[in-house]
């Protein structure tokens, strides 16, 4: 495995593993929705990474990693991205009518919780593996990755239970908060229980 920049060819692919592993199904129909949804999760994630880690096995895809660190350089903030999502942002207003506001404020609430008592220095904000090549080792490369440029950094992410949050528990992600919310829909409501965890990166070995 081997871990490089995204090709641009696959880019659909890492919104497609997204898709797959954070059940955007949940909340959205197949469908342009969900595939304007996509769109505008992958580009707003990269517009805020200082980070981005693409996993190879031999020429296939295999997972992505987004992270934003504090005080670094933010290389995906373009100006056409920034208008991308603006735009997808007023479609996606008209379809989930204020329903992810919820899911955001949830997040905030956890974030100026444990910030009361931390001081972290960036975000995990985009971890996403190939569903076919769960369990291969995938997601901890893409990890190990932004430990080996990140050493001894506190870092944080948001996942809720659609997701594999166990994946973070086995390595060694703290859950250091939790919100249950009620996402309303125009067709239908959605029970989650969004997490936030943490951890310290590992040193760089002597």
């Amino acid at each position: 495995m081997t871990i490089q920049p995204i090709r641009s060819r696959d880019i659909p692919l890492a919104r497609r593993f997204a898709a797959q592993g954070m059940h955007y199904d949940w909340y959205l129909d197949p469908g342009w929705k969900l595939e304007m949804y996509s769109l505008f999760f992958w580009h707003l994630e990269c517009r805020r990474a200082t980070r981005l880690y693409a996993a190879y096995e031999g020429d296939a895809l295999a997972g992505v990693l987004l992270a934003d660190m504090k005080g670094e350089p933010k290389p995906y903030d373009t100006v056409w991205r920034r208008a991308l999502i603006w735009l997808v942002q007023k479609g996606m207003a008209l379809v989930a009518r204020g329903a992810g506001n919820v899911y955001d404020a949830a997040n905030g609430e956890l974030l100026e919780q444990f910030c009361r008592e931390q001081n972290p220095d960036g975000e995990v904000v985009f971890l996403v593996v190939d569903p076919i090549r769960e369990g291969q080792g995938v997601g901890t490369a893409l990890l190990n990755a932004l430990a080996a440029d990140e050493p001894g950094k506190l870092v944080y992410l948001f996942t809720d239970n659609g997701c594999n949050y166990g994946f973070y528990e086995h390595r060694g992600f703290v859950q250091s908060g939790l919100r249950e919310i009620t996402m309303v829909f125009p067709d239908r409501t959605v029970l989650l229980q969004c997490f936030l965890y943490s951890k310290r990166l590992p040193e760089r070995p002597a």
